[in-house]
């Protein structure tokens, strides 16, 4: 099990910046199962700015609950750019959320091949007006607790950053 507990404070502050600001949030994820918006929904008070999660980790989900194109998945498969930009601007379409996180990935110990190695994790964060933001990590074949805790450390520092560029963007 993978221990989030050190990953509190940082969300706990995360949640009331974006409670300040009005900001409601929403989580797609795959390869992480669920932990971000689990972390997020472990503070007390977290209601007032999560909205909700998708956990899509068949390609079905994805198509079905984020609206990911199919011919996106099949030209360059769930663990892309492409499709974590998808997955966030899914959640936020399909959502009453202003800003969304995805994250993709292959957390292991299979799955990998030579272009797309254990531990490629992709991520994409979309807010209401402005573009969405990739960003791929390469954290190596380390395990898969490591892959995934490392995952919801990248998308927590995406949504931090996506809060704080807020007012910029408002």
């Amino acid at each position: 099990m993978t221990d989030l507990s050190p990953l509190h404070p940082r969300a706990a502050t995360l949640l009331e910046k974006a409670r300040t600001k009005q900001l409601t949030i929403a989580t797609a994820e795959s390869c992480t199962g669920g932990l971000i918006a689990g972390l997020l929904t472990e503070i007390a008070g977290s209601s007032a700015v999560v909205e909700r999660g998708f956990v899509t980790y068949s390609n079905a989900a994805k198509v079905e609950m984020l609206g990911v194109p199919e011919a996106t998945l099949i030209a360059h498969g769930a663990v892309s750019e492409a499709t974590a930009r998808a997955m966030a601007e899914g959640a936020l379409a399909h959502s009453r959320a202003a800003l969304a996180v995805a994250v993709t990935g292959i957390a292991g110990p299979d799955g990998g091949t030579d272009d797309k190695p254990v531990g490629l994790v992709h991520f994409a964060c979309a807010v209401t007006g402005r573009p969405t933001v990739h960003v791929a990590r390469r954290f190596g074949d380390v395990g898969r607790a490591e892959v995934r805790l490392a995952a919801v450390v990248q998308a927590l520092a995406m949504l931090e950053e996506a809060v704080a560029a807020w007012s910029l963007t408002a």
